[in-house]
């Protein structure tokens, strides 16, 4: 099929929307898809006047802003490749991750400015501040005087103005060449970096339009962003579809507290909710529940004749909870918890549950919430097919495979992990259980691969926590397990060094607290442990010495 030129989509959407609002810092500033247009232009002015090159690489690290979104629309429409890192990830992940990417410039946000240390990223030349994008690191005279001499370039430039006709973005680039990496992680030894295709880029932003824009979402509609947009869901469904589509972007830039989303949610009234289980679970457990959960509106809902009336009021109250003006909330990201999801359910909420992977940018299936099936995760999306591994898929599970335009080109400088990850038949092992009904509903069993989810959908690798933890004292092995939404540390002490040294088993807990708070300290707040529960036995192993795991789940 005919893929389109995916900066040509972006370009476009500059121009036809050139009076509209574009990307608002929630509570701050307002800027136009004209001014997009006008940064852009000086960004790529810095660019070339400081020797970037087309296939170089541009980290960006920092909360979502809108600043944050133009560097990035600049850095693909340039011909750059786009590193965008977490920014809850500590210092030394961001180190590692600009350093795998051979970045060669690094945009940081004000948080993130003050903790990275520029001496252990040797190879970039510069670092850029998203706020005003003044430098704060330069290696090079090139991009000292490029960034002195901005202004009067960009004037030489457009002596007279800066318009639609002006806006002429890079072209070239086919469907398999690579956009962006993202990275599933922080630390060097568990890092991969997925490379993202602009193919897989402009399916998932196909299928959205699709499946929502064209149908539910009105020219200039508002649209709130909560979820990261280092995150391939943020950044493909929070972003470059509203972006191209000409709607109007809200960023919540601060930490968003429930108050803070509900306020937002109130005030911005977006079109379509996009958002992960614990934001949803947040509002309705602080907002909806305590006005449901006393006894006269229990009395009520088990009354078959009044039950229907009270329900469409609670639906309509939930509603007004996001704004009221939304066409459907959809969720991916991480587990739904389920008395919720039965409770949206029962009042005929209209909600839908996707689920994708970093691997397929994201989407891999998705259903609109009118034929949504409880407890799914909808069927396979649009340019995209699903099977599942397994002998009778309709009730034994096995592993999801997924193939289509969204998949991945494979971890970049990894050949294993990427032939572990596609076969050769283009298939890629999602790592993840799952059953399938008759009617191509998924429906996800759990995981094969040892990755938990946080809360707000991040990627937790117990490996890398279990790494650092048996490197504490009195720690032989470790294994980090998932209680609810909290992390456990199940760990077999040196019960041997403890009697050469005397301790006694109040001396082994305390121990074992500092551990805690020590492991903690380098963590980031989804990966922090919340307890370490003593083992006594060594933990079984399997033949490769691996601890089986299946094993203590519930210990």
């Amino acid at each position: 099929m005919e893929i389109p030129n995916f900066n040509s989509l972006l370009e476009k959407s500059i121009i036809d929307h050139w009076d509209c609002d574009a990307l608002t810092d929630y509570k701050g500033v307002t800027l136009q898809y004209k001014d997009v247009a006008r940064k852009i232009e000086k960004l790529h002015i810095m660019f070339e006047n400081s020797g970037v090159q087309k296939g170089d690489k541009i980290a960006l690290c920092g909360r979502n802003s809108a600043n944050w979104a133009v560097a990035f629309v600049a850095t693909l429409t340039y011909g750059a490749i786009a590193v965008p890192i977490l920014h809850e990830f500590m210092p030394d992940q961001v180190h590692n991750i600009v350093n795998h990417s051979e970045a060669k410039l690094l945009f940081v946000g004000d948080v993130v400015a003050t903790t990275i240390d520029a001496t252990k990223m040797p190879g970039l030349e510069g670092i850029i501040y998203i706020p005003d994008y003044s430098l704060v690191v330069s290696r090079t005279d090139k991009l000292t005087y490029a960034r002195e001499h901005l202004n009067e370039m960009y004037g030489r430039k457009f002596p007279k103005y800066f318009r639609q006709e002006h806006v002429k973005y890079y072209h070239e680039e086919s469907p398999d060449e690579l956009a962006l990496i993202n990275y599933t992680s922080g630390t060097t030894g568990f890092s991969k970096g997925v490379m993202i295709p602009y193919r897989a880029l402009w399916s998932n932003i196909d299928f959205a339009m699709q499946a929502i824009g064209k149908k539910h979402l009105s020219k200039n509609a508002n649209t709130l962003s909560i979820l990261p947009m280092a995150h391939m869901y943020g950044m493909a469904f929070e972003f470059l579809f509203e972006f191209i589509h000409g709607c109007h972007i809200f960023y919540l830039t601060r930490v968003p507290s429930p108050a803070i989303i509900a306020q937002a949610f109130a005030d911005v009234k977006p079109e379509v909710v996009i958002s992960v289980p614990l934001v949803i679970e947040k509002i309705i457990k602080k907002k909806v529940f305590p006005k449901i959960q006393n006894n006269r509106m229990k009395l009520l809902l088990n009354m078959p004749v009044i039950n229907k009336k009270v329900r469409s009021k609670i639906c309509e109250q939930v509603v007004n909870a996001f704004g009221g003006n939304f066409y459907e909330v959809i969720v991916g990201g991480a587990a739904f918890n389920q008395d919720v999801e039965k409770f949206l359910h029962d009042i005929e909420f209209p909600y839908t549950v996707g689920y994708g992977a970093t691997e397929c940018a994201p989407i891999i299936c998705y259903r609109d919430w009118q034929n949504f099936v409880p407890g799914s995760c909808g069927r396979a999306a649009l340019h995209m097919e699903v099977k599942i591994n397994s002998s009778a898929p309709s009730i034994v599970p096995g592993e999801i495979l997924t193939r289509g335009l969204n998949v991945m080109l494979g971890y970049y400088k990894n050949e294993e992990a990427t032939r572990e990850a596609l076969d050769k038949d283009g298939w890629y092992h999602t790592g993840d259980l799952g059953t399938i009904d008759a009617n191509g509903n998924v429906f996800i069993k759990g995981r094969c691969k040892n990755m938990l989810l946080g809360a707000n959908g991040q990627n937790i690798y117990p490996e890398e926590i279990e790494d650092k933890l048996n490197s504490l004292p009195l720690v032989i092995e470790s294994i980090v397990i998932q209680k609810e939404d909290k992390l456990v540390g199940l760990v077999h002490p040196d019960y041997d060094e403890m009697k050469n040294l005397g301790l006694s088993k109040d001396d082994l807990v305390n121990i074992m607290e500092q551990n805690r708070l020590e492991l903690n300290s380098s963590m980031p707040a989804y990966s922090k442990i919340a307890a370490i529960k003593l083992h006594e036995e060594e933990f079984e192993k399997t033949p490769k010495k691996s601890i089986k795991r299946f094993l203590y789940q519930n210990a």
